[in-house]
């Protein structure tokens, strides 16, 4: 017993165990690849107009409304209360799902999933509130392993539960309100953080200073922050350390710390194409994954007809990671040719959504879903890794949340314009179009930029060795994302 209670409090294997176990159960959602048959089907009985132009639009603005506010309450009270919340709420998902009748429910289900969705900040953040700096390269692998294989084992699960047993859709739902109510039992034990990233409680001065110590270093080996920041920041860590958590003087110290990682974060120009990236394609993939399911049902009826969205979604998942392990093996100057990956790629998933509108059979529709996801998945790895390469990890932590807010707010602007019924409303294939035609927009911007970046390297071979340089820092960065 003693051995357990000592790995319980100095090993870093138990809290990403444990958080991986989490990541594992909430992701294992068997009924996810089959919710809009479900919500058509006799069990709700709601028509397809209404989830495209209603249901759907409601948890768009409820994630956007949710997202800041849970960011900045996650590390105030240290990340655990926001996941066992997002544990919490899952379960409360499936129940309406499962035994909720009427539009109103479902409704209120789509505001209760905001929450769910906006409360994903945490499960990324909390691992480095609680290991040593020199773990975060394995825990990030563990905690990213965890979730694709849950997804993939909760899709495949339930392509095999509906194939080949012929399970209805009421079970598929009960069977994964049973493993996401496994997934808020577990983060019980998830242990509690003693430091957060930007509020610092009483426990701050000497966690603040050791964290000082061992800021990761930037592309070229130079500490993140400068000396006079370091010593500045911790002066104020220890003049504040013995005040409250909600103490003026710990706010204002937190809105510092808070104003000082943005403008390390947006600092230089090449950070800020690739974050241009990640909001614009990003707001572009979440609006096509919210409604490829309409697009399926609409192609093929799944009240007519055997429908594979499960089986779709595991080969998306095993592709994508594929894709994406690849990048960290591949030796590209992605300072100098990145952009330029990034519009090729983009072209391609502009492509593959432009085959998903326009196809009338459903599987070029699954095989140009599969492409878009995995060229996503490909190209948002190169851009985490080439922005985390040169930031701390509070740094990185902002960004991840400001490029997020960003891109749902893109998100909320295209389905307030094209797919609120209050507005255009538009059918499910004119709304795969315009999302065609918007990855195409992204396409040329950076097609055109990276274009540029490749010519000023060729003709300046000195910047391009200096490109290099920081491309080899962003090969290995990529490894530990």
């Amino acid at each position: 017993m003693g051995c357990w209670d000592k790995l319980k409090t100095s090993s870093w294997a138990y809290p990403t165990a444990i958080l991986s176990v989490y990541g594992f159960f909430a992701n294992c959602r068997v009924a996810e690849p089959f919710l809009t048959p479900y919500l058509t089907g006799p069990h709700k009985n709601i028509s397809g107009e209404v989830v495209t132009n209603y249901l759907f639009p409601i948890w768009t603005y409820s994630y956007l409304a949710f997202l800041f506010p849970i960011f900045l309450l996650t590390d105030f009270l240290r990340h655990k209360p926001i996941i066992m919340v997002q544990g919490l709420f899952l379960v409360t998902n499936y129940i309406l799902l499962c035994f909720a009748p009427g539009l109103p429910a479902m409704t209120f289900l789509q505001v209760n999933y905001g929450v769910v969705t906006s409360t994903e900040v945490a499960y990324f953040s909390y691992i480095y509130s609680v290991i040593p700096i020199e773990n975060y390269q394995r825990a990030t692998g563990y905690l990213r392993s965890a979730m694709l294989a849950g997804y993939t084992f909760g899709a495949s699960l339930g392509q095999i539960l509906i194939s080949l047993a012929g399970v209805d859709y009421f079970y598929i739902n009960a069977i994964t309100l049973g493993t996401v109510s496994l997934a808020f039992l577990v983060s019980f034990w998830l242990p509690m953080p003693q430091r957060s990233l930007f509020f610092k409680g009483e426990k701050a001065p000497a966690v603040g200073s050791q964290s000082q110590q061992e800021a990761p270093a930037d592309g070229l080996g130079e500490p993140v922050r400068d000396k006079d920041e370091a010593e500045l920041g911790k002066e104020k860590m220890e003049r504040n350390g013995s005040a409250g958590w909600c103490s003026r003087e710990n706010v204002a110290s937190a809105g510092s710390l808070l104003w000082q990682s943005f403008r390390e974060s947006y600092s230089s120009r090449h950070l800020i194409y690739w974050s241009l990236w990640w909001a614009l394609a990003t707001a572009g993939y979440v609006q096509v994954f919210n409604y490829i399911q309409l697009m399926w049902d609409h192609i093929e009826p799944s009240a007519t007809s055997s429908i594979y969205n499960g089986g779709v979604e595991a080969v998306c998942s095993l592709v994508g990671a594929a894709a994406a392990f690849s990048v960290g093996h591949v030796k590209v100057t992605w300072a100098v040719w990145g952009e330029l990956a990034l519009g090729l790629f983009s072209a391609v998933g502009a492509g593959a959504v432009f085959l998903m509108a326009f196809s009338s059979s459903i599987w070029p529709c699954y095989a140009g879903y599969v492409i878009f996801k995995s060229c996503y998945m490909l190209l948002i790895t190169i851009t985490t890794f080439q922005i985390a390469a040169n930031l701390s990890m509070e740094c990185y932590a902002l960004t991840f949340g400001i490029n997020t807010f960003v891109a749902l707010s893109l998100q909320t602007v295209i389905t307030v314009i094209f797919v609120d019924e209050a507005t255009l409303g538009l059918d499910i294939v004119t709304q795969f179009i315009v999302y065609g035609s918007y990855y195409a927009a992204i396409s040329s911007l950076f097609l055109i930029r990276g274009t540029y970046t490749a010519c000023v390297s060729r003709r300046n071979p000195e910047h391009s060795q200096t490109q290099e340089q920081e491309s080899c820092v962003g090969v290995i960065s990529a490894e530990r994302f």
